[in-house]
């Protein structure tokens, strides 16, 4: 499963840290994230507020839950 986790706090961090523990997750992109994140998965340089720069991950979409 890949995942984009919009977000760079605490409660992200968190939140990145255990999806990554998950054996269902193949890749893990988070926008923007911080630097302590980095070690978790693949930090993209776009705003949180910025929807539609979204869409050029392929794979994400479909596992995005709203």
């Amino acid at each position: 499963m890949n995942i984009l986790l919009v977000g760079s706090g605490g409660r992200e961090h968190a939140l990145a840290w255990k999806i990554k523990a998950s054996p269902l997750v193949e890749t893990l992109v988070m926008a923007p994230g911080n630097p302590g994140m980095a070690g978790l998965g693949t930090l993209a340089a776009i705003s949180p507020t910025d929807v539609p720069a979204w869409w050029p991950w392929p794979g994400i979409w479909p596992q995005i839950l709203w």
